[in-house]
């Protein structure tokens, strides 16, 4: 999944929306790819404010922010939820496969 020239699209408005956004990064996230889920988050970031807005709610550098939410990023699992956190959004885990009584 290409999630580039996010500001071009609708979805950029549609991911002020906090139930649109979680639905939006649990759908990147099922897919598998932590890379893909790091620039979605970063889209979020984007419509909310911008990475900068971010960077202050979490207390995070600005540049470290910007490097946390890359295809190259790495962050600790305290980092995502600081992030979630400060986008209004918790991290929720659900039964992988539920099978009907």
């Amino acid at each position: 999944m290409k999630l580039k020239n996010l500001s071009e699209s609708s979805l950029f408005e549609d991911l002020k929306d906090s139930e649109f956004a979680a639905e939006y990064l649990e759908d990147v996230l099922l897919e598998g790819s932590i890379d893909t889920f790091l620039i979605a988050l970063r889209n979020v970031a984007e419509a909310n404010g911008g990475v900068g807005k971010l960077a202050k709610a979490t207390e995070l550098g600005r540049e470290s922010m910007y490097k946390t939410l890359s295809e190259e990023g790495n962050p600790q699992f305290a980092t995502v939820q600081s992030i979630l956190k400060a986008l209004g959004l918790r991290l929720s885990i659900t039964p992988a496969n539920i099978e009907a009584a």
